[in-house]
């Protein structure tokens, strides 16, 4: 099965645009978004196309493909607009063999880890600065921002397929990539 995840789109209707169509292209069979959906945040300027309303109709299209956990930015009020669940601080994956711990970031990351065994997956947003890195007792993933990249990053996402996380931009570049497991 091939998973696609993506963080931060911040309410840009022409990244969440972009970000379905390589979601087709890369024929994956569910999208993991990891938090950050609608609202751009206080500390962020307005991404390109700022226009909620746009991602939200986009993102109901969609409902049956997603995975979302909640973000710092999430509020109630974006439950009610979306028809698919977005308020949960985590989930828990288990794919290939594999445990991902997946989160936004802000609550649980590489400075407070969640409860989890040695070997397993931490993969979140919040940064907006992507990774793929072995770390001592479990492995630190993050697909970057889809529409605020920050530290010179383009707008990325990633892709899971037989074990390997990749790190793509929008024009189809591998930014990086790793072998889990």
């Amino acid at each position: 099965m091939k998973y696609m995840f993506a963080s931060d789109v911040h309410g840009s209707a022409y990244y969440c645009r972009l970000m379905l169509e390589k979601y087709k292209e890369e024929q994956a069979e569910r999208l993991v978004l990891l938090g950050d959906l609608l609202y751009h945040g206080p500390r962020n300027d307005l991404p390109k196309e700022y226009a909620p309303k746009e991602v939200i109709k986009m993102l109901n299209g969609m409902k049956n493909d997603i995975y979302a956990v909640r973000g710092n930015c999430e509020a109630e009020v974006d439950q009610m607009v979306l028809e698919f669940p977005v308020m949960a601080d985590y989930c828990i994956l288990a794919i290939n063999g594999l445990t991902f711990y997946a989160t936004h970031g802000h609550v649980y990351n590489e400075n407070n880890l969640p409860p989890f065994h040695e070997g397993d997956i931490l993969i979140h947003g919040h940064t907006h600065v992507l990774r793929a890195e072995q770390r001592e007792g479990y492995i630190l993933l993050n697909p970057g921002s889809v529409s605020i990249p920050k530290e010179g990053n383009p707008p990325t996402y990633a892709v899971l397929e037989d074990k390997v996380f990749t790190i793509k931009d929008f024009d189809g570049n591998i930014i990086k990539e790793m072998r889990l497991g």
